[in-house]
């Protein structure tokens, strides 16, 4: 059975949270927590699934402990012991991320949900970033409002405990890890070239040497469509 798109990027997604251990995962949207349930189920069983609010859950919602805001901000957060997935409306090279609004700050064209919790988390622990569709409009050359914050920024603001890992798209993964922390590519899904990639982005990504990005093995693949999404609403959300 060959994965379709959608089955890649949950393996992609799952895969951040490699070597995480025992912290509190905190994906946002269907694809993040496909993944991290599938992380959980296979190579990370310590993984801690937070359902967004109070609890922490098992991959089947299933209550497990509570995790309420103040114990969040007091032990959790401030210790790096927790890794978010977020989406972007915008991101740019060194991955400062925008979901607050597009547009002139004064006057905005678009109001989206505002920064929220973005620049702690960009502060205190690890973040990726998850965008379905990879485009210019997304990948910008500088975002209209920094929310999370990029290495460029984080720079000049001391951070310390600053660590954009990864970003997840349609594409492929993509990191920081080049001299000046801009974006390259770790890996491209199956079928997808650098040009596509080129021709989807605002600013240039190194893609050179990048290879392409792992299936689910026939278990994870069984996980995926029989346990995790047997409707199939990733394939809708990550058409092939």
């Amino acid at each position: 059975m060959s994965a379709t798109r959608a089955e890649i990027a949950v393996v992609a997604v799952a895969e951040l949270f490699r070597g995480d251990g025992e912290i509190v995962a905190s994906p946002m949207g269907l694809i993040p927590s496909l993944g991290a349930k599938l992380a959980r189920l296979t190579f990370e069983p310590d993984l801690l699934l937070s359902d967004g609010e109070a609890y922490l859950v098992d991959e089947n919602g299933v209550v497990e402990g509570w995790q309420p805001f103040r114990k969040m901000l007091d032990t959790i957060v401030p210790h790096g012991r927790r890794h978010v997935v977020m989406g972007a409306n915008q991101i740019d090279r060194y991955g400062n991320q925008n979901i607050s609004a597009i547009g002139d700050h004064a006057r905005p064209k678009k109001q989206l949900l505002g920064v929220r919790g973005a620049p702690g988390n960009t502060a205190n622990h690890r973040t990726s970033y998850w965008v379905p569709r990879h485009s210019k409009r997304v990948f910008v050359d500088a975002v209209d409002v920094v929310s999370g914050v990029g290495y460029d920024n984080a720079a000049k603001a001391g951070l310390k405990f600053h660590d954009v890992h990864r970003v997840v798209t349609n594409l492929g993964v993509f990191d920081f890890a080049t001299p000046d922390h801009t974006m390259r590519a770790v890996s491209l899904h199956p079928g997808v070239t650098a040009a596509e990639v080129a021709q989807a982005s605002g600013f240039e990504i190194d893609c050179g040497g990048a290879p392409v990005s792992r299936e689910p093995t026939a278990e994870e693949l069984r996980l995926i469509r029989e346990v995790l999404d047997p409707k199939g609403l990733g394939d809708k959300e990550v058409p092939s």
